[in-house]
């Protein structure tokens, strides 16, 4: 769809504005130029301010009279579907409509080079990791980040250099292309961490997954880079047919970038760095555990691939600041520690735990999680929850958030988690996220305690109002 250009566009509009990463996109063709618009069910801060300061208008609710005068270019959100009246107007009146991805790359990627950032865990992180590295090497890239960057305070930039990094998401595009979104983004450099089974709204199974990933491979060409987690089976399998040139990173001695002599304390993480068994050089990041270091392997091989110098990667890595609710200190009140990341697939809730674990290995951790995605609201994960719960010394589940989106035979037990945890001697509640919550932690929390909430919803906002009331 070449003919998207400023001379053939000017209004677009957007259904869902305040869909993941539609409000950013927004923000990036406003700053184009565009006349931009859009509606949502739901507008609120952070995502209603964020509209107010661009002044970008947008109605409460969907109506079809929205679409009036026509906009040049409708983007539906991937959270539409048939039957919403805006979708069904612009289907009748024969508008011009594209999905999230197809009009990031239109007007963002083509043309510049590509790095994407794919992987069932690891990508905001390591995309903005990433983005963070080339700016301060003066490379000024573009990025498309589904996350919030400290260093950047949003999660989009539009830059002057030649590189574009997306973060490569595998969920569907559209109700129109059921497609993962990272086939429409034109891979030149593809660091791909890991694979594993999610999103069991859209995939049936690995296979499924492992079928769309096996395809985003085969879109890199000969010329480009695949950075593959070398520690991953499944991303080992899928990079023998790969086109492109192989690069490796991982903690297993196979791996052509590896880390070895890794040292932790409570500011930051240190480690060496081996290519190919020789010593490149020594590096510190203010991230935590495992899979940190592994984002950090993956973005120093890139880097290298980019032609950036170890001192230009070194200095990226240091002052790294990391992600809003990735593993993000919210605060401390009375010698606790409150915590809040996004996991909630049970391999990040497994890591992430770990990682604090290491940081502060003599302070009793809570860890409070709640059951909100498709995949972590499945039984099959029951186990997989109890061993990365198990680390931690007292564990708080919430009830499933809305379980009957999960048919019952299917449907995670967290009394059955709860029951295995407390067999264990490991201390277990079960509490919803309310007041009721929220006065336990008060009642029990102890100085020096450390609290992580995980979970890809906010708790009502119980960990900051945690830190006024302890």
């Amino acid at each position: 769809m070449r003919e998207l250009t400023p001379n053939t566009i000017q209004r677009v509009y957007f259904i869902a504005i305040c869909g993941t990463g539609m409000t950013a996109l927004a923000g990036m063709l406003k700053s184009q130029g565009y006349d931009v618009r859009g509606s949502d069910q739901n507008v609120y801060p952070p995502m209603s301010t964020f509209l107010d300061e661009l002044q970008i208008p947008y109605h409460i609710g969907f109506d079809e009279k929205h679409l009036e005068p026509p906009p040049d270019l409708v983007i539906i959100g991937n959270a539409m579907s048939r039957g919403n009246p805006e979708v069904e107007a612009a289907l009748d009146r024969k508008l011009n409509y594209v999905s999230l991805p197809f009009a990031l790359r239109e007007f963002f990627i083509r043309g510049k080079y590509s790095c994407v950032v794919a992987g069932t865990h690891g990508k905001t992180t390591t995309s903005a990791l990433l983005a963070w590295v080339l700016e301060t090497s003066g490379r000024d890239p573009g990025f498309f980040i589904g996350g919030i960057p400290e260093n950047f305070g949003r999660g989009y930039k539009l830059g002057n250099g030649n590189i574009f990094i997306s973060e490569g998401d595998e969920y569907d595009s559209a109700f129109f292309d059921k497609g993962s979104k990272f086939f429409h983004y034109l891979p030149d450099l593809v660091i791909l961490n890991n694979i594993e089974f999610d999103h069991a709204d859209i995939f049936r199974n690995l296979d499924d997954i492992e079928t769309a990933f096996k395809r985003f491979i085969n879109l890199i060409p000969r010329s480009g880079y695949l950075i593959a987690g070398w520690d991953d089976p499944l991303v080992r399998k899928l990079s023998e047919k790969a086109f492109s040139r192989i690069v490796t990173f991982g903690l297993a001695a196979e791996a052509e970038w590896r880390a070895q002599n890794i040292m932790v304390d409570a500011e930051a993480t240190r480690f060496e760095v081996y290519h190919k068994d020789k010593l490149y050089g020594g590096f510190s990041t203010p991230l935590f555990g495992l899979h940190m270091i592994k984002n950090c392997l993956g973005v120093i091989a890139a880097g290298v691939a980019l032609g950036l110098s170890k001192e230009e990667i070194a200095a990226g890595l240091a002052t790294f600041k990391n992600v809003r609710r990735r593993l993000q200190l919210k605060g401390e009140a009375k010698g606790v520690k409150i915590f809040d990341d996004f996991a909630h697939h049970p391999t990040a809730v497994h890591d992430t735990i770990e990682g604090l674990r290491g940081r502060f290995p003599n302070r009793r951790l809570w860890a409070v999680y709640e059951p909100r995605t498709a995949s972590s609201k499945r039984k099959m994960f029951e186990q997989d929850y109890i061993q990365a719960l198990a680390l931690a010394d007292r564990v708080i589940l919430t009830p499933l958030h809305l379980p009957e989106k999960v048919p019952a035979a299917e449907r995670l037990s967290v009394e059955k988690i709860a029951s295995a945890l407390n067999q264990m001697k490991i201390q277990t509640w079960i509490l919803p996220a309310n007041t009721e919550m929220l006065d336990f932690l008060k009642l029990h929390l102890q100085r020096d305690d450390i609290v992580l909430f995980m979970s890809n919803g906010d708790f009502h906002g119980i960990p900051d109002q945690l830190l006024t009331f302890i």
